[in-house]
């Protein structure tokens, strides 16, 4: 069985059968065997971006399952420092403070996970735009094949 993914089982082994079925209809001047590869190295390619894809959100997911456990733990402490604050405009100036400091820490969680993701969405991209380039240099090297078999 070929290497799984994921998303779906694929075994590679059955384009065997597409290949000799293919191989039949002797079209000219395409190389059914170099048409079957590219379109295995597509599916190949696919399969790795969307790898990649799956492992970021995995990432993004358990940095979120910590900010928020980190959340709750400081919510507890500010309560307990509220609590703990002497007089009422103590108490104000106290959760001013707090507040600010939360407001901070959301921003910077937020940019965060949001430069996780942006990661994770490009490395996915670079592995598409790589194949995607290597698959016209693929076919200009097989049209210009079949121009010097003529």
């Amino acid at each position: 069985m070929a290497k799984t993914n994921p998303f779906f089982d694929v075994d590679v082994s059955k384009f065997a059968d597409v290949s000799k079925l293919m191989s039949e209809f002797k079209l000219p001047g395409v190389d059914v065997e170099s048409v079957l590869a590219s379109q295995q190295k597509n599916i190949q390619a696919l399969t790795a971006a969307n790898q990649l894809a799956f492992e970021g959100f995995q990432a993004v997911a358990r940095r979120q399952s910590e900010i928020v456990r980190q959340t709750f733990e400081q919510t507890s402490a500010i309560v307990t420092e509220l609590m703990a604050a002497g007089s009422p405009e103590d108490k104000v100036a106290k959760q001013a403070d707090l507040v600010k400091l939360a407001f901070e820490k959301a921003l910077s969680n937020a940019r965060e996970l949001a430069e996780l993701v942006a990661k994770s969405n490009s490395e996915a991209a670079d592995v598409i735009n790589k194949r995607v380039s290597e698959s016209l240099e693929e076919l200009k090297a097989s049209v210009a094949q079949i121009k010097s078999a003529k």
